[in-house]
């Protein structure tokens, strides 16, 4: 995978026969004490690798569009303007720098239902983000949020409850434990594999090194324990990559087995 060109808020990749595009919604900060140890408590110390912002750790928000030029699906849709933070919701400028019209996208992919990831098929003023919208993938489990502010798109929702192909080249598959629905979204070109989660992993300079670390919100921990442990597995053979809600923007990589855990490389420097 290379990288072909950037901006403040995206990185575009070439991806074989695929391109991916990174869209950085922004980010989030959140205290360390969500954190968890193998027994459900808070985490003691943190090491000196974690860096903290004003006391906090800071999660970057990412979205990715995958498209072979033809076809594209869009995977998760950032917060739009229901986190009430102006440091949220720029995945509308990032899909403009980037050159992409969301009046023409026509398929997305959501990782799972929590408002940071969802949010953002509703634009700020209430209107649908994508006019053109004809499927919303997300795990059968999740779909209840499309109540209230997501009624529009209801009508287009799509539950996944198995593994299940969107197009030639992408796969829903359903990894539960963050929460009930949780779903990796895997693309396939012609050099290789690419993984795209939401919240497998949240804070990525400690959980790559200790994947048994958790967060509070897990909604099962011990089950998000396990889906992480299969998915970093499996991303340590060739020729697979990863692309991830809260890695650092813009958030796509190598992962590498490194004693008891993992290491990640990211395949371009930070962006915001």
């Amino acid at each position: 995978m290379r990288l072909i060109s950037s901006g403040r808020h995206h990185a575009r990749f070439e991806f074989g026969d695929l391109q991916v595009i990174s869209l950085r919604d922004g980010y989030i900060d959140m205290p360390p004490t969500r954190l968890r140890d193998e027994d459900g408590r808070a985490l003691g110390e943190l090491p000196a690798a974690v860096p903290l912002v004003g006391g906090n750790l800071r999660l970057s928000v990412n979205a990715f569009f995958v498209t072979d030029g033809a076809r594209s699906v869009l995977i998760d849709t950032g917060a739009s303007d229901n986190w009430h933070d102006p440091t949220m919701g720029l995945i509308y400028d990032a899909l403009e720098e980037a050159g992409v019209d969301r009046a023409e996208i026509t398929e997305v992919a959501i990782t799972h239902n929590h408002e940071d990831h969802v949010s953002g098929l509703i634009a700020p003023g209430g209107s649908e983000a994508f006019p053109k919208l004809e499927r919303v993938w997300i795990g059968a489990s999740d779909t209840s949020v499309f109540t209230g502010r997501l009624e529009p798109v209801r009508d287009r929702v799509v539950p996944v409850s198995e593994k299940v192909a969107i197009n030639d080249w992408a796969t829903a598959i359903p990894t539960p434990g963050h929460t009930p629905g949780h779903t990796v979204y895997e693309m396939r070109s012609s050099i290789g594999r690419l993984l795209v989660w939401g919240d497998t992993v949240h804070v990525p300079t400690l959980q790559f090194e200790r994947p048994n670390v958790t967060w509070e919100w897990d909604g099962d921990q011990s089950q998000a324990r396990a889906a992480r442990a299969t998915l970093l597995r499996q991303l340590t053979q060739p020729h697979h990559f990863v692309a991830g809600a809260h890695l650092d923007s813009p958030g796509i990589a190598r992962v590498t087995a490194s004693g008891d855990g993992y290491a990640l490389e990211y395949l371009a420097p930070p962006i915001g």
